[in-house]
């Protein structure tokens, strides 16, 4: 682990635990706490507690804030009601994908002016000065970095609800957090904190991500951690939040995701938003739209496609994806076995004509082919 890696506000949390740490993005984080199998079942029966304050969040205010997005992303900020979420991207004028992102409008904003850009730990630079750059001569528009001054405690599991809303005493602040719409968010006094708690997630299941003060972290996390405890409720580290995205399907960025990648090639044209217009009624533009309109309806050089393991061995990220002839037809992004499932998965792009569902393939494990077939993502999905 590098000497520069920086601490969490949790740090010293997670080595009371006994957590093996590791260098992520340079901060300091916990790989694991114990057993990656044994979190990652906690959180599909019970619940998991994470550290994500690695994730970068970035303010984005003023009567242009609406506006100022819908030019820099993909996305349609503004039509975003006050209180709601969405998944977007911020992507190179040639469609690459400088990062992939959740961007908040304040619950209490109630004319376009609050949002939080919610960017990967490894990308909060590149996403700050890109959306500078972008907001650069508005006067109507402020970009700060709050990610230094801000913690990130995420609660995810079947349990997940009955432990958040159980710290929340006033009941009308309970009731709130308990309604709470996947990708929404609400202000709320989480044991005894202030808090903006998320309705999102990266693992499969519900769960909250709550947003306090760096200093209120440790606060929280002990208090999570004693309520959730009797519930089955474990801490869980970068270990099995990989494997949890794994099986739910969701991208990582430098992995399913990077500049060389459009979101159409990811299978996430849905995020791109062609629609937007400006107050004239005209297309609006945005960084990349003319590239990603020519993708729109371009047949794909490479395909994301989902692959489930025939044999206990494991793909791994880089390793060749051969047809039954030995012919290179695609390379893993992702690949680990599923605790959930009890047999390898792995996602990879390849190109269009293996990319149907049952096609049978072979991933080259270190000079094995080990035999996969074409299934769709998710792998996993929660029981409803």
């Amino acid at each position: 682990m590098s000497d520069q890696a920086r601490p969490s506000p949790l740090h010293d949390e997670h080595v009371a635990l006994g957590a093996a740490l590791t260098d992520f993005a340079g901060w300091q984080m916990p790989l694991r706490y114990g057993s990656d199998v044994a979190e990652h079942t906690a959180v599909r029966t019970a619940a998991g507690l994470f550290d994500l304050s690695h994730m970068g969040e970035l303010e984005v205010e003023g009567p242009g804030a609406g506006d100022a997005l819908d030019r820099a992303l993909v996305g349609n900020l503004t039509a975003l009601e006050p209180g709601r979420a969405r998944y977007t991207m911020i992507c190179q004028a040639d469609g690459g994908v400088l990062d992939d992102l959740v961007v908040y409008r304040h619950p209490d904003d109630e004319r376009g002016r609050r949002y939080l850009v919610v960017a990967n730990a490894s990308n909060v630079d590149v996403v700050r000065d890109a959306l500078a750059e972008r907001f650069a001569g508005r006067d109507d528009v402020t970009l700060t970095d709050r990610s230094e001054q801000t913690a990130l405690v995420a609660v995810q599991g079947p349990r997940a609800q009955e432990i958040v809303v159980g710290l929340v005493a006033d009941p009308a602040e309970a009731d709130a957090v308990a309604a709470l719409r996947y990708y929404a968010s609400v202000p709320a006094r989480v044991a005894g904190l202030d808090a903006l708690v998320a309705r999102t997630g990266y693992t499969g299941e519900d769960g909250f991500e709550l947003f306090v003060p760096a200093g209120d972290a440790p606060t929280l996390w002990r208090a999570l951690l004693d309520a959730g405890s009797p519930l089955g409720l474990v801490p869980a580290g970068l270990s099995a939040r990989d494997s949890l995205r794994l099986e739910a399907g969701m991208p990582l960025y430098g992995n399913e995701l990077d500049t060389t990648t459009t979101p159409h090639d990811a299978g996430l044209g849905r995020v791109v938003k062609l629609d937007k217009v400006d107050a004239a009624g005209e297309p609006l533009p945005f960084v990349g739209r003319e590239a990603l309109e020519s993708r729109a309806h371009a047949v794909p050089a490479r395909t994301l496609v989902g692959l489930q393991g025939l044999s206990r061995r494991a793909a791994r990220h880089g390793y060749p994806v051969v047809t039954a002839t030995g012919a290179v037809v695609g390379t893993v992004t992702s690949g680990a076995p599923s605790p959930t499932l009890g047999h390898p998965v792995a996602m990879a792009y390849v190109t269009p004509e293996v990319s149907a569902e049952g096609t049978e393939l072979a991933v080259d494990v270190r000079g094995r082919h080990e035999p996969v077939r074409v299934v769709p993502l998710p792998f996993y999905r929660r029981p409803r």
